[in-house]
């Protein structure tokens, strides 16, 4: 599902809003949640999963195609974990 198609189906289920306010909606949600993300702070939303950052220590890589040795550089990468909600929802276990 991508972001346009949430926002369609938000505003289906909620007639008594605006498109206009239902995309501000998620806008804000998904603003709030890389703004807490990029403060190193961990996203918790019960029942669906949690949002972390990763840190990647630097390390010494290889170009697949040369061979040669490149140095990567550290790195933190978003992290999701699922919730006990959602894995039993989706392995039917309701």
């Amino acid at each position: 599902m991508t972001k346009s198609e949430l926002i369609q189906r938000l505003a289906e289920r909620n007639p008594h809003l605006y498109l206009r306010d239902v995309e501000k909606i998620v806008e804000t949600i998904f603003e709030e949640i890389t703004a807490a993300l990029a403060r190193g702070d961990r996203v918790e939303l019960r029942g669906f999963g949690a949002f972390s950052i990763k840190k990647r220590d630097s390390r010494t890589g290889r170009n697949p195609r040369t061979g040669e040795t490149v140095q990567v550089d550290a790195k933190s990468l978003p992290f999701f974990k699922t919730g006990k909600g959602l894995r039993e929802r989706l392995n039917g276990e309701d």
